[in-house]
């Protein structure tokens, strides 16, 4: 890997590289095992998207690492302000060991990682979330197991996370369906790219309407937030139109019993998931948002580290 743009540039072999050391990261945090392969590391973390999540799990896990992150607002940098993406990536390999930046443009992203001269991470587009989709199938693992047989529902609007979920679940033989109203499924590109994965990892991809239809004999019932940033404008015909999408506990009995709900946060609560639900027994939520911080390590580490980690030589 020299970036993590998207799920797809991705092998299954380097995604189960980066679950392999998510498990050993995660395992020495615990146990409080200073785990210092970024020490003397610099990751600027550019952000014209705002985030909770992204942010601290980033900055924290950094800091743990070793390594130390410089959070870099639109008012703090020229980027967008009259200097280009190009120049911007050249200076700051002048300075920096890494790059995570969370933005609109997915085009903005691949411009700074062409350009750039060290390892740029995707922390969010409005095209793509390939830290977030790591962070669902490692928890789906930790909850699951063996991923072999299992099915992941997503259901509401087709947006970055729903694509980078039906490529990880392509990339990895999950079978995947996406239920979503008509005029809003995943990128016509996203979903062309992940039949062709399908075909060779065994995958089933659904796509479809219906809420039965998706969530039946799933293991995974998966939602997000229907009106995104910058979607503020449309925010109640978005509620009309999603609203039979919403995931409610008899959504959640046309699952498997074992099934377990998956939300990557914020969450609207009575908006696209009922309380009882995200509350509830099956939820993993906050199981997700914690292993952004040990999936994104793992990247960070064999992104940015020069050196083979022991666990890979």
């Amino acid at each position: 890997m020299k970036h993590l743009i998207s799920i797809y540039d991705l092998s299954a072999e380097q995604i189960n590289n980066i679950f392999n050391l998510s498990k050993t990261l995660k395992s020495q945090q615990k146990e409080g095992l200073e785990h210092h392969h970024l020490k003397g590391k610099t990751l600027g973390m550019i952000f014209t998207k705002s985030s909770t999540r992204t942010r601290i799990s980033f900055e924290a896990g950094m800091y743990q690492l070793g390594g130390s992150a410089l959070f870099l607002s639109s008012s703090d940098i020229h980027l967008g302000r009259g200097e280009t993406i190009k120049d911007t990536a050249k200076v700051l390999s002048r300075y920096l060991d890494g790059i995570m930046i969370r933005t609109y443009k997915h085009s903005d992203v691949e411009e700074l990682a062409k350009h750039a001269d060290i390892p740029v991470i995707n922390g969010l587009t409005d095209l793509m979330h390939p830290c977030q989709a790591l962070a669902d199938i490692f928890t789906m693992i930790e909850v699951k197991g063996s991923l072999k047989g299992r099915k992941l529902a997503y259901i509401g609007d087709g947006n970055n996370v729903a694509n980078s979920l039906i490529h990880i679940c392509t990339k990895l033989g999950i079978d995947i369906s996406i239920a979503t109203p008509k005029g809003y499924e995943c990128n016509s590109m996203v979903i062309h790219e992940s039949f062709k994965e399908a075909n060779i990892s065994g995958s089933k991809v659904t796509i479809t309407q219906s809420v039965q239809e998706a969530v039946s004999n799933s293991d995974v019932v998966y939602t997000d937030t229907w009106v995104s940033m910058g979607q503020e404008d449309e925010k109640e015909e978005r509620i009309q139109i999603f609203s039979p999408y919403k995931v409610t506990k008899d959504v959640m009995s046309m699952a498997k019993p074992d099934a377990v709900f998956m939300h990557c946060l914020p969450a609207y609560r009575e908006y696209e998931v009922s309380e009882e639900v995200i509350d509830g027994p099956q939820s993993v939520v906050l199981d997700q948002a914690e292993n952004r911080l040990h999936v994104q390590k793992a990247v960070m580490t064999l992104l940015i580290n020069p050196q083979p980690l022991p666990c890979f030589q």
